[in-house]
């Protein structure tokens, strides 16, 4: 079985120059067919690259869209999860002692949102960038979602 280009459905420039992503369906080496995004960069020989890059040059007048930045709430859904470990160091080197979430978390009405609150914070071993109780940890501590992006890509290298 051989790889194949189905069918090309858009292309897009991406912000490396040069780089494209095509939706597009496709055949793979277990001659099972369905619709993919792929990404095509120029030098790459690899896979579906060649056949996709050939495609392009024949159909030279087939419109590749430009280069649309992801929404920040695109870019936070696509943001790594943390380690608990991770967060709460990330809290600490943003200056917010892990204490203060505890007390943010304690002063809560008391009822099931404080009971999952304090749940999730004392036995989560991942945090989602997205989960409710860091955009109410976020506020209560006056953070802004800016604020908490920058917190959050710098613990994800910790």
């Amino acid at each position: 079985m051989a790889l194949s280009l189905n069918e090309v459905y858009s292309v897009q420039k991406t912000k490396e120059d040069g780089v494209l992503l095509v939706k597009c369906n496709i055949t793979d080496l277990d001659d099972v067919v369905y619709d993919c995004d792929y990404v095509s960069r120029p030098e790459d020989s690899f896979g579906l690259n060649p056949a996709i890059r050939k495609w392009l040059v024949d159909n030279d007048d087939f419109p590749i869209s430009a280069y649309v930045p992801p929404s920040d709430e695109e870019s936070r859904r696509a943001m790594p999860s943390l380690s608990a470990r991770q967060f709460r160091l990330g809290l600490v080197s943003a200056g917010v002692s892990p204490n203060v979430v505890a007390t943010v978390i304690a002063a809560m009405p008391v009822g099931a949102e404080q009971d999952k609150a304090q749940i999730e914070w004392e036995y989560a071993e991942t945090f989602q960038r997205k989960h409710p109780l860091i955009a109410t940890i976020g506020k209560e501590l006056g953070l802004s979602d800016a604020q908490i992006d920058n917190l959050w890509l710098a613990a994800a290298d910790l």
